[in-house]
């Protein structure tokens, strides 16, 4: 009887399942091979199906292996988040907090992990900074606490909140000859080159449908999947491209890059925090919510303070299409 297997067990194949390897779940566990491949054995005696199936070189899970993987996945994730309640109870806030979030976060979210961790040292984060796409894939696999996206989908089973500004702004070489035009219509654009990110990206979506409401088609030169290659190409006199102000904030002293005063520009976007609406958020995933909210709003006046260094290290460019001192 399945009832009877043991959590070392469900470990075992837990990892074996999710890594598709004995060698590597052996290695994630710091078990040899020949006890992963027992304790297998024995799951698959008390289940009284396979679990497994090796077809060439590649392992395989069986319709009974899938589904008690998810049954492993709901029966670990119990088991966090009651370690997590217990800490709570006690007065402390320790666990696991797993993020997914798009690469424009990168710029920022680290920081604001960095105070959250000294707040709750006793709080593990793993952070995977990808794609769109593949944040909304790791979102339907329900794999992580909390997301970031910064073009919310359609899926009426996610909560999107916005929490922070994600403006969009044109890069061009420094010695363009529209670096130091002011007002430029969008059609002007309609000849120049483009750097854009892979398609399905959040920011080629939003640059994409800006254009196309105007009636410009843009001409991409060329696809790169990282925002600092993209920032290179730039400066390389490559091509033009649409970036989140977010990837310029270390780079607000460069040279070789100047901002370009597009009508519509800078585009207003927010970024997005993201988790399914049914399901009972850990403990540890809570409570970082509720630091984004209450600290991080601090966290962004101070880092917005930052992109509008950048407006000024343009010279007259009108970096936030508006006086500074209006914003609010």
């Amino acid at each position: 009887m399945i009832r009877n297997a043991s959590l070392r067990q469900l470990k075992v194949f837990e990892s074996v399942a999710r890594n598709l390897s004995v060698t590597r779940a052996a290695e994630e566990l710091f078990l040899t091979q020949p006890t992963v491949s027992i304790q297998i054995k024995q799951l698959t005696e008390l289940v009284g199906l396979p679990l497994t199936e090796q077809i060439g070189k590649r392992l395989y899970l069986t319709e009974a292996g899938r589904e008690l993987q998810k049954v492993c996945k709901r029966v670990f994730d119990d088991l966090d988040n009651y370690e997590m309640l217990v800490s709570d109870l006690k007065g402390m806030k320790a666990g696991k907090l797993s993020l997914a979030v798009i690469t424009t976060a990168k710029y920022f979210i680290p920081r604001l992990l960095g105070q959250f961790c000294q707040r709750y040292p006793g709080i593990d984060v793993k952070l995977k900074v990808t794609n769109r796409e593949r944040v909304l894939e790791r979102m339907a696999e329900n794999l992580d606490d909390l997301y970031v996206l910064g073009v919310p989908s359609d899926d009426p089973d996610v909560v999107f909140e916005p929490f922070l500004e994600n403006p969009l702004v044109i890069l061009a070489p420094s010695d363009h000859p529209l670096a130091r035009q002011t007002s430029i219509p969008p059609t002007a654009l309609a000849g120049e080159s483009f750097i854009m990110r892979e398609a399905g990206s959040g920011v080629r979506l939003a640059v994409e449908q800006f254009f196309k409401e105007r009636g410009v088609s843009l001409k991409v030169r060329m696809e790169l999947g990282s925002n600092e290659t993209i920032k290179q190409a730039v400066a390389g006199g490559l091509g033009i491209a649409a970036l989140s102000a977010h990837a310029l904030v270390l780079d607000r002293t460069s040279d070789d890059i100047a901002i370009l005063d597009v009508e519509g520009f800078p585009l207003k976007r927010h970024l997005y925090l993201a988790y399914p609406q049914n399901r009972q958020m850990s403990v540890v995933g809570t409570t970082f919510l509720s630091f984004l909210k209450q600290e991080g709003v601090l966290f962004a006046e101070k880092y917005l303070q930052g992109l509008e260094s950048i407006r000024r290290s343009n010279g007259s460019l009108a970096y936030w299409g508006e006086d500074p001192g209006q914003r609010t």
